[in-house]
């Protein structure tokens, strides 16, 4: 799980998340494209969105507020 100090309340991580995986990890994790400007973003969002969309689960908690799965599809406008 991800320490909270990592999470972008809108969803997705924060740039100091970023920069901890790719210390800890070795993962080069680049920014949500949800407007994207050259072909590869593109192909990065459309790929997000496709994995992210069939990841089963809810999309609303019980007490209404949208799931990190909602807040990042919604972040990456998908």
């Amino acid at each position: 799980m991800v320490k909270k100090a990592y999470q972008d309340p809108k969803g997705g991580l924060n740039a100091a998340g970023r920069a901890h995986f790719k210390k800890t990890e070795g993962a080069n994790l680049k920014p949500p494209a949800p407007a994207p400007k050259t072909k590869a973003d593109q192909g990065r969002k459309d790929s997000f969105c496709a994995r992210m969309e069939g990841v089963p689960g809810p999309m609303k908690k019980p007490d209404g507020e949208p799931t990190r799965k909602a807040l990042a599809l919604s972040k990456w406008k998908c």
